[in-house]
């Protein structure tokens, strides 16, 4: 019996090695990798879009400046905070007011109140290792609730102090000045260093009921300050996202994960022509080719919104030669991949919303029919 239990034991053995060592499904091979910063983790909060545009602003900082920081997301969260709350009194409350926002936040946020390094500003102060902004939220909520109820009837210059308060408890005190590399900055003079001017960087997208080649709404909650984009037909946006990559620009994205395509455990995002095939993830699964009215319909239909954020930063391709997108997302490094996804052209063709770059990652024609 003990021979048969060895034997038995070996055997299983040598089958969870083969499963260990059995290839993945999709073999995936990069081709184009730009430089950026190391994934990060947004914790449970919100604020992917900030953790997708401080990557992105970290690279172009990589880029043009040929440094590498690992800048503050809670100092922009804080800042974005701030805005959101004095637009939604503004609007007497008829706008949207939560944590969602977009990677041309982070620009704006930069722009006006600067930057500062991560190890000078966490923003976790409440005894957590990792960022939690429900309580937080619900307090910011309930304090601009509270202002355009308008009780005083007439609004107090108490309410934003109050916000401040708020911010301070729940992610810290800002510091008024920092050391790098020696030398001492406060948050504007270091943005000013590493100048990273909004006026140089677009967005597109593609929608069929805008016109081609001009600046439109995108409508989506999320994008509170109202940027607009440039509108292009998808075979043109696609081209677009190709261009910068191989040129050597990341791209900010806006999109989809909420999709039976989009998979954390495999860390891939494919359409698949039938989302209910029993072999899907089991073997490579036939794709749906989208066209601009497939895209369209669904962002109409609300299949496509967006969900997430995350930053573009290579190209790559399976076994059979079919093209994806390396994505750094914003979860640590779960998944097979240390926190990278790889997204098929199909997936970003259909749960694109928009992409933030830099105007200089497109080629000189379209910038050309841009008007840029």
């Amino acid at each position: 019996m003990a021979a048969i239990a060895l034997l038995l034991g070996i055997g299983s053995t040598l089958i969870a090695q083969e499963a260990e060592e059995k290839e993945p499904v999709y073999q995936i091979t990069e081709t184009v990798n730009v430089k950026h910063t190391p994934v990060d983790n947004q914790g449970s909060s919100g604020t992917c879009w900030c953790f997708a545009g401080i990557g992105f602003v970290e690279a172009e900082i990589l880029r043009i400046y040929g440094k590498e920081f690992n800048l503050s997301e809670m100092f922009v969260v804080r800042n974005a905070w701030t805005e959101k709350v004095a637009k939604f009194i503004r609007m007497h409350g008829n706008n949207t007011l939560s944590q969602g926002g977009e990677v041309c936040d982070v620009l704006y946020m930069i722009d006006k109140y600067g930057m500062m390094p991560e190890a000078d500003y966490s923003g976790k102060v409440i005894g957590e290792e990792r960022h939690m902004h429900a309580e937080m939220n619900e307090v910011i909520n309930g304090v601009a609730r509270a202002i355009i109820k308008n009780g005083n009837k007439k609004i107090s210059p108490a309410g934003p102090k109050a916000v401040q308060g708020v911010l301070d408890a729940y992610l810290g005190e800002a510091p008024e000045e920092f050391t790098v590399d020696g030398k001492k900055y406060t948050p504007k003079s270091f943005a000013e260093a590493y100048r990273i001017d909004p006026a140089n960087y677009i967005e597109i997208c593609s929608f069929t009921t805008e016109e081609y080649n001009k600046p439109c709404m995108v409508e989506i909650p999320d994008n509170w300050t109202w940027t607009p984009a440039y509108n292009l037909p998808l075979d043109k946006l696609m081209e677009a996202v190709d261009y910068a990559l191989e040129h050597g620009y990341t791209l900010g994205w806006a999109q989809d994960v909420s999709n039976k395509g989009f998979s954390g455990k495999n860390g891939l995002g494919i359409v698949p022509e039938d989302p209910e095939n029993e072999k899907l993830w089991e073997e490579i699964v036939p794709e749906k080719k989208i066209t601009d009215e497939d895209h369209q319909r669904a962002y109409d239909n609300w299949d496509a919104g967006d969900d997430h954020s995350m930053l573009v930063v290579g190209m790559a391709k399976d076994q059979n030669g079919t093209k994806y997108y390396k994505i750094k997302n914003s979860w640590g490094d779960r998944g097979p991949y240390q926190g990278y996804w790889y997204c098929s052209e199909q997936y970003l063709r259909q749960y694109t919303i928009f992409f933030t770059l830099h105007k200089d990652a497109l080629s000189k024609a379209m910038r050309k029919d841009l008007g840029l």
